[in-house]
């Protein structure tokens, strides 16, 4: 985020490092990358991450983060950018209503979430997805939710379009562009209901990342890939992660050739359209809440806005 966490005193970055992992770095700089949690580089070794927990669950951020650290230390997956342990063994410090986590500082060249992938990148990561399939989930893996996370807020945002919205600067901006496609947004759950029901089911499940966009993805030194941000790491079809590469045909027969799973086309639709309906609610909801004029809500309300005109667009 570019924006720093409200009511996060960074004061106590620095003595949890000590008193928790035993590092003892001479300061931390704010880099203000991602979107949804914060970050600091400690002493130019180690990542630090904070998770406001207002937003999500700390049992399944840190069950997450288990599954991350066993996949690289007992699974031997080297690309996992996993947390480091504690001094008692845990992944999490809690700090108020934050939650903290430390990650190796890595060397290499972050991608965006738009970016295309080179046809060798490509491969390499068809290649680092069915390794990551191939691999029996560590007992701490969570299950990736099957349903829309953000239906209800969005179906209520639906039937509130009328009336005004007062959370801040782009509430109304965001009212109208809902109130404007609703018809569009109805649609999508509609069809989304439709495609859904193998989500959680349809051929056995596996150990998926969840999100292996480019924004996810490290360049490292030699030509490796590392992939990071295992927040969202869940058992699910392998759809989950695939439909993130748009795959070509040639994609889909070397993941089929690694795995001897051949992926559902359909499946990997329901996954692009869960997406886009999952940051329309997300957005929907931050901007119906109260909210100033940033720079991560001017990126947030670029997001809402094209994410429903490409549904609209069809």
């Amino acid at each position: 985020m570019r924006d720093r966490p409200d009511g996060f005193d960074e004061g106590l970055l620095l003595p949890a490092l000590r008193e928790a992992w035993g590092i003892r770095a001479g300061g931390l700089d704010y880099a203000p990358v991602g979107f949804g949690d914060y970050h600091w580089v400690a002493g130019g070794r180690w990542f630090v991450t904070v998770a406001d927990l207002g937003r999500r669950s700390h049992d399944g951020l840190r069950l997450a983060l288990e599954t991350a650290r066993a996949l690289r230390e007992r699974a031997g997956l080297g690309f996992v950018v996993a947390p480091l342990s504690t001094r008692d063994g845990a992944v999490l410090v809690r700090l108020g209503r934050h939650a903290v986590s430390v990650f190796p500082y890595e060397e290499g060249v972050p991608g965006d979430f738009g970016d295309a992938r080179p046809p060798a990148e490509r491969e390499r990561l068809i290649d680092l997805l069915a390794a990551l399939h191939r691999t029996p989930p560590p007992a701490s893996t969570p299950r990736a939710p099957a349903g829309l996370a953000g239906r209800g807020p969005l179906e209520a945002a639906l039937r509130e379009s009328g009336r005004p919205w007062r959370g801040g600067p782009y509430a109304e901006p965001a009212r109208e562009l809902v109130a404007r496609h609703a018809a569009v947004l109805r649609r999508c759950l509609t069809r989304l209901d439709t495609m859904s029901g193998t989500f959680g089911t349809s051929g056995g499940l596996v150990v998926t990342h969840g999100e292996p966009h480019p924004g996810n993805l490290l360049r490292a030194p030699g030509g490796r890939l590392l992939l990071v941000d295992w927040d969202t790491v869940g058992l699910a079809v392998p759809e989950r992660d695939l439909w993130h590469l748009s795959p070509t045909p040639d994609d889909l027969a070397r993941y089929a050739a690694a795995t001897g799973r051949r992926p559902d086309r359909d499946l990997l639709a329901s996954y692009r359209l869960r997406w886009a309906l999952d940051d329309v609610a997300d957005f929907v909801s931050w901007f119906r809440a109260s909210h100033g004029d940033t720079p991560d809500t001017r990126q947030g309300w670029a997001g809402l806005k094209g994410t429903v005109e490409e549904l609209a667009a069809g």
